[in-house]
């Protein structure tokens, strides 16, 4: 397995809409790979979610490690289930060392495939409802920054400015 070189925020891709994997491609070695290659960066990053367009690849998928349950999904989509809402801290590999509070579903049904071809269809909540919301915001092209308050906002862009990642 392999450590992937992070993206971070600036990087073109990370605003880009990931591309659906075909049925064809689920279960062949290449994925696997990137899935395996994936956890191992998010390990190494120490984070609870990962998104391929993170680390420059423009496929729906993202791996996950969220309070002892760890997996991933290829071609996610979720729907919130209720009304609840959750706000709370929230950073980004891409984006080190900034965060902020953002208001996210409570409780979502998330649905995909895994690399080997079995259906997902969960629900979630809490953290895991947060990681999925967040790593399929980063397939569609959004970062998490486009959810706090302009306040909060232009804080992160000033402590991004400053920070020595960015170029």
């Amino acid at each position: 397995m392999t450590v992937l070189q992070m993206r971070y925020f600036g990087d073109p891709v990370l605003r880009t809409v990931a591309d659906e994997i075909p049925a064809d491609q689920v279960g062949d070695q290449t994925l696997r790979t990137l899935v395996d290659d994936m956890l191992e960066t998010m390990d190494a990053y120490g984070g609870v979610g990962l998104a391929a367009n993170q680390v420059g690849i423009t496929r729906r998928v993202f791996v996950y490690d969220c309070e002892g349950d760890r997996g991933h999904i290829i071609n996610p989509e979720w729907e919130a289930l209720g009304e609840e809402t959750q706000t709370g801290p929230e950073g980004c590999l891409s984006v080190p060392g900034v965060g902020g509070e953002v208001t996210r579903a409570q409780r979502v049904r998330v649905t995909g495939v895994t690399v080997d071809g079995e259906p997902v269809d969960r629900e979630v909540t809490d953290l895991l409802a947060r990681c999925v919301q967040h790593e399929t915001d980063h397939l569609d092209g959004i970062m998490f920054l486009q959810h706090l308050s302009s306040e909060q906002r232009k804080e992160a862009m000033k402590a991004i400015r400053t920070s020595e990642w960015f170029k």
